[in-house]
């Protein structure tokens, strides 16, 4: 059979390019990433080691929690610093010091978007934050610097400028075409080779140009702007497909990064998660110039994900 050869691919939306390289695949590595486990009797994020005084929510209590939302005692932006203003947090998935995201059961990953959710109303209720990233950091290569599994709430007053173009990019597609064009893309992904999964409340696919290798996007069918709008079903559709991919993952031995957005100002956004492994590392043509090399095509990514899933 004919390797097949390299092609540029843009970004649905943004004006972003991908050469997806088949061949490059097989280029030679001698590097291979480890994740050593070991507990530290002084881990922050430990039971014993908890200062309530931090804590902001507690599920379903803070003496029995399974999940926890604390003050980040080191932030970036905080409320009481205008010049830099805004708002973080740690989420503690589990007691658990030595388990992952993708060890925990169904009902956990519920908990976990809907502690995303509860903070997310929360903090918006701030008129000053504009914007809200939930997002987690697994493992070193993704920016994990402690073990025991958490993610991370951010926001500030700030919208990030790729933000700002994709609203101004998505309000262009609607004046043009009369649609959303997320809605658009779900109605072609749902069809398409890259499409991993989908029930009748949420559709996972690789996108079609992939960024990171077995990058995976996980949308609600319904158009929604935000997390706290999902409903308790659609709340376990997108867990119960995220702790699948997680798990697919984990069996790579890889590092990821997954992210959600909200502008809270922008309520014709559509939300969705992102999950990025971070198995390829960008480089000189990457930092240089922008434009990304992933040797592995997202058909074949959603082709591993649909034979792990069946498992």
């Amino acid at each position: 059979m004919a390797e097949k050869k390299a092609e540029i691919r843009k970004d649905y939306i943004l004006n972003r390019y991908v050469i997806i390289t088949p061949g490059r695949a097989k280029r030679p590595r001698d590097i291979r990433e480890e994740t050593m486990f070991a507990k530290n009797d002084n881990c922050p994020f430990c039971p014993e080691n908890i200062d309530k005084k931090n804590v902001l929510d507690a599920s379903p209590n803070l003496k029995d929690w399974n999940i926890l939302s604390l003050k980040n005692i080191f932030p970036a932006v905080s409320q009481d610093n205008p010049s830099s203003y805004g708002t973080q947090e740690v989420i503690i998935e589990t007691p658990d010091h030595y388990k992952e995201l993708a060890d925990l059961p169904i009902k956990n990953l519920v908990n976990l978007l809907t502690m995303y959710a509860n903070r997310t109303k929360e903090i918006s209720q701030d008129k000053k934050i504009n914007y809200v990233l939930c997002f987690k950091n697994q493992g070193s290569k993704a920016g994990a610097s402690i073990q025991h599994t958490h993610s991370q709430i951010f926001a500030t007053e700030i919208t990030p400028p790729d933000l700002q173009i994709e609203a101004a990019l998505v309000k262009y597609y609607r004046d043009e075409n009369g649609t959303c064009p997320y809605c658009d893309v779900i109605e072609k992904e749902i069809k398409s080779r890259r499409k991993i999964f989908d029930d009748k409340n949420v559709v996972a696919f690789a996108p079609f140009a992939s960024e990171y290798h077995y990058e995976a996007w996980i949308f609600p069918k319904r158009h929604l702007d935000n997390i706290t709008l999902l409903t308790d079903v659609e709340m376990r559709s997108m867990a119960k497909i995220l702790k699948k991919i997680l798990t697919a993952i984990k069996s790579l031995g890889l590092s990821y990064n997954f992210f959600l957005h909200n502008v809270v100002s922008d309520l014709t956004q559509h939300f969705y998660l992102k999950i990025q492994p971070r198995d390829s590392v960008w480089a000189g043509v990457e930092l240089g110039s922008g434009i990304i090399i992933n040797s592995l095509a997202p058909e074949e990514a959603a082709k591993f994900y649909r034979r792990f899933i069946k498992q």
